[in-house]
């Protein structure tokens, strides 16, 4: 699932301070941060593989398996490669491939063509 990050005014109206969901503490300062329907400090919404900071407005975060990830830890735990040209399935992106030309193939079904020596 993708979604945006928003920045928003804190305190309007003299309203209590939010709760960050991130470190449980109050945020007193004049911006957080709305993503996933929780309020975050500018500091505290990072990435869950890198800790890269994902507060830049604009910017688009994802989560699966309870982990909230950026754009490129994203496509490297959950997105794929490409398709294998041997055997034509999936080729996870974690999973290392061999390359020839412009063909991407799992390691085991990688072989010569003329005598199929691996």
């Amino acid at each position: 699932m993708t979604m945006d990050v928003s920045k928003t005014e804190a305190n309007k109206n003299g309203a209590a301070a939010q709760e960050c969901a991130g470190c449980g503490k109050p945020i007193t300062e004049r911006f957080l941060l709305k993503a996933l329907d929780m309020f975050w400090h500018e500091d505290c919404l990072k990435c869950g593989c890198c800790d890269c900071r994902l507060g830049e407005v604009g910017s688009t975060l994802y989560t699966k398996a309870n982990l909230i990830l950026c754009k490129r830890d994203y496509l490297r735990l959950f997105g794929n490669t490409g398709y294998c040209a041997a055997c034509s399935k999936v080729i996870p992106a974690f999973e290392m491939v061999m390359r020839a030309r412009t063909n991407v193939y799992h390691l085991e079904c990688f072989a010569c063509q003329q005598c199929n020596h691996r």
